[in-house]
């Protein structure tokens, strides 16, 4: 009896080509190289008779023919995946894969710790991860779970908070010597404030604080302005280039080394929630739910 589906290789190729927006980076998510990737792409639509893609040195299009392949054949490898989650983890010991994106500042200082329980908990669970301060699309990028800061928007998306991380205020020593320390809110229009810029808007992320018992956004004017990793208003204030604004457990263990000193600490108070979301749709595989149940243990 022929084989029905021995092109599902290739299909997958194609469907990673979409997704990744070029051969070059479905091959490197494949563990292939782009010549196998052009390969399968040219198999497939031999076989299905029509072209499916469209392709210029930049960037790859899809046809209408290609656009209907696509949805139907994510369709069916979804439920393929859904097959798999219904029957993962009832053996007892979980299996599987989960992809999974957080933003810098949790994926350097807060995961690292939670990842090593779950690893050592499901020894063969492989993990995908992507530190980037970009927010993917769960669905289309096929991601299984991401982190994500501040207040959600109402997406659709199920939102898991993980915890409300406070924020202060520092600077290096050697700054504060130079420059004087601040001594009220009003103080912060002298002095070089780091921002940060924020990847889903373009703007200047306000500073969070507190005045008198009220909270109060700041919005920092200068002409330093850091985009894309906010760490980088860490490392620059360390090196004596101004005051930032971050989160406690980045600033702890500068603080206790001395690189960093806390300024206005009567203005600190206000925090900023993390969270981990997932689309309430697709059913969770073992894998993620355990997963989940490690970055939610508050213990």
């Amino acid at each position: 009896m022929p084989r029905r589906f021995d092109h599902l290789n290739d299909v997958e190729a194609f469907i990673a080509a979409v997704e990744r927006g070029s051969l070059t980076a479905a091959a490197t998510a494949l563990g292939t190289t782009p010549s196998v990737v052009s390969r399968a792409l040219a198999r497939l639509e031999q076989r299905l008779g029509v072209q499916l893609l469209r392709r210029t040195t930049r960037r790859l299009g899809l046809t209408d023919a290609g656009r209907l392949y696509l949805e139907q054949s994510r369709a069916a490898f979804g439920l393929l995946a859904e097959a798999e989650r219904a029957i993962q983890g009832q053996g007892g010991e979980v299996t599987g894969s989960v992809r999974l994106s957080v933003p810098t500042t949790y994926g350097h200082y807060r995961l690292p710790a939670k990842l090593r329980t779950f690893v050592r908990r499901h020894p063969r669970v492989q993990v995908e991860l992507s530190i980037s301060n970009r927010n993917v699309d769960l669905v289309a990028e096929g991601f299984d779970l991401a982190i994500r800061l501040g207040a959600l928007p109402d997406s659709g998306l199920v939102a898991r908070k993980l915890e409300d991380a406070p924020m202060c205020l520092v600077a290096s020593k050697a700054y504060l010597k130079e420059a004087g320390t601040p001594r009220s809110l009003a103080d912060l229009e002298r002095h070089a404030c780091l921002s940060f810029v924020m990847p889903s808007t373009g703007r200047v992320a306000p500073w969070i604080l507190r005045e008198e018992g009220r909270d109060v956004d700041w919005t920092p004017q200068t002409a330093l302005r850091v985009a894309d990793d906010v760490l980088g208003v860490v490392s620059l204030a360390e090196q004596g280039m101004g005051l930032c604004q971050t989160y406690d457990f980045i600033a702890a263990d500068r603080l206790r080394r001395g690189t960093l000193v806390e300024v206005l600490p009567k203005s600190r108070g206000r925090s900023r929630p993390f969270s981990v979301i997932y689309v309430p749709h697709r059913s969770l595989s073992a894998a993620s739910r355990a997963l989940i149940a490690v970055l939610t243990d508050t213990a």
